[in-house]
């Protein structure tokens, strides 16, 4: 019974705490002792914290037995990524370089609205410092491991939120994405991750790396992502770059299906290399799709590799967010992160400036893309989860940069587009492969109506990692 509470979905969870088959404390117990068992092996969280977490549950409890409940969220066990404030808590970005003895005093934006919504926060998840790669290690929180294979990577930088989620050590968590941060380690793990459009998510402090990063949320069913998008798209007054709050319920449609949608079906985006099997799980997923009843053509959107772009923005990004460090701080980075602050310093301003106006005319394109078609489909990521502990696979899709293996994500930061990754099956050896649902700017609901239909009928979610 402790493992179907944990791996409950938080829309099932609500539907039990109401008619009271099931209590706020009795699943975070279950949660937190699961945490205790599992999270030695995997360390998807850094800071778990049990006397706030069943301080909240009790709380929770006690208003849904009043039928009063708080929110949207109230009694859902929740984790926050370690790059995003949370009041009483530590946020050390994976980085020796953060002083933890200081106030602590403020909650993010999403944190707030997860707190205010009831949702039983437990701890902070694992990331690659401060967020700079696909992978998610660190020198301060070490290897962060993936549960469908320990030797895997879950991806990064929100792994240990993907890792926690597919472990069933809580329903959700709040992921961020700068490059593929949320998609790349839900596609890894077997998890639903959607990257809401820029500005979609208020966002405080604002990230080193600007208009690429974006805060959204990850949970093993596409309508506990709604859900949780419901709550993490209210309004907050200190994002000056929020998009204008419309009240939008992103539940509602999700079982629309997606009869008639005219979508563009992408193997390669004209230029990246697949994994075969990774190729063939997508493909076949597409298949599925068109079975539904939509209109797939495939279809490249037109635009050559737009690494060069991407990777002028993040290496100034982070120069720009690490300049304020002291020689001394700047020695207890990990070097490959130093050798990208570098990197940025180097780049002239005429060339971030050249990359500004080359972004711009990719966003252009691709709004000009989706003006053919509702949606554009693309493999998650290039390959399978590999070994832990290197930023990047072996050849032939390996390389120095993780954005070798990632050329499905990074193009969509450029864009700021709205894009999902949906679990589309796993490869022989039992690693799970993503299919990636793009949209149109600020249609969230289409992406959503698709990766409901997909999951409802192609469901994996039953699946879980062996894990004891």
């Amino acid at each position: 019974m402790s493992d179907d509470l944990v791996f409950m979905p938080a829309t099932e969870l609500l539907a039990h705490y109401r008619d009271r088959r099931l209590s706020p404390v009795e699943v975070t117990k279950a949660v937190l002792q699961r945490i205790d068992a599992l999270n030695p092996k995997i360390n998807a969280y850094c800071l778990v914290d049990h006397q706030a977490a069943l301080q909240q549950a009790g709380e929770s409890e006690r208003r849904w037995q009043a039928g009063k409940p708080k929110g949207k969220l109230d009694g859902v066990p929740a984790s926050i990524k370690d790059l995003v404030l949370t009041r009483g808590w530590p946020t050390l970005r994976g980085s020796r370089t953060v002083d933890p003895q200081q106030p602590w005093d403020e909650d993010a934006p999403a944190t707030a609205r997860l707190r205010e919504h009831g949702a039983v926060l437990l701890g902070k998840t694992t990331t690659p410092e401060f967020g700079w790669k696909g992978v998610t290690d660190s020198p301060l929180t070490g290897i962060t491991r993936n549960p469908w294979n320990l030797e895997r990577t879950p991806g990064g930088s929100s792994g240990g939120a993907s890792a926690q989620v597919a472990a069933g050590l809580g329903q959700l968590a709040i992921g961020t994405d700068g490059g593929g941060s949320i998609r790349i380690p839900a596609a890894f793990a077997g998890i639903v991750g959607l990257k809401p459009s820029f500005g979609r998510v208020p966002a405080w402090p604002a990230s080193p790396m600007g208009t690429l990063s974006h805060v959204g949320p990850m949970a093993r069913t596409v309508g506990d992502v709604a859900l949780m998008l419901n709550v993490l798209a209210e309004p907050d007054v200190r994002d000056w770059m929020a998009l204008p709050y419309a009240a939008t319920d992103w539940t509602a449609g999700l079982g629309d299906g997606v009869k008639g949608l005219r979508i563009a079906f992408s193997p390669r985006l004209g230029y990246a290399k697949v994994h075969p099997e990774v190729a063939d799980r997508v493909a076949k997923a597409v298949e599925a799709m068109a079975g539904l009843g939509a209109i797939v053509e495939e279809v490249d959107p037109g635009f050559a590799d737009p690494v060069e772009i991407y990777w002028t923005h993040w290496v100034v990004g982070a120069f720009g967010g690490m300049r304020g460090l002291t020689s001394a701080q700047r020695a207890m980075l990990e070097p490959a992160f130093n050798e990208v602050i570098e990197a940025g310093a180097r780049t002239p301003l005429a060339a971030y400036l050249d990359a500004i106006g080359a972004r711009v005319a990719l966003g252009i394109q691709m709004r000009k893309f989706h003006q053919r078609y509702d949606l554009l489909l693309t493999p998650a990521l290039a390959v399978p989860a590999f070994q832990v502990g290197q930023t990047a696979p072996e050849p032939p899709f390996g390389g120095s940069a993780w954005t070798k293996w990632t050329p499905f994500s990074y193009p969509f930061n450029l864009t700021q587009q709205p894009a999902a990754s949906v679990p589309c099956g796993f490869t022989a050896d039992g690693l799970p492969v993503g299919l990636q649902i793009v949209g149109p700017m600020h249609r969230e609901d289409l992406v959503l109506r698709a990766a409901a239909a997909y999951q409802a009928a192609q469901p994996t979610t039953q699946r879980r990692p062996a894990l004891q």
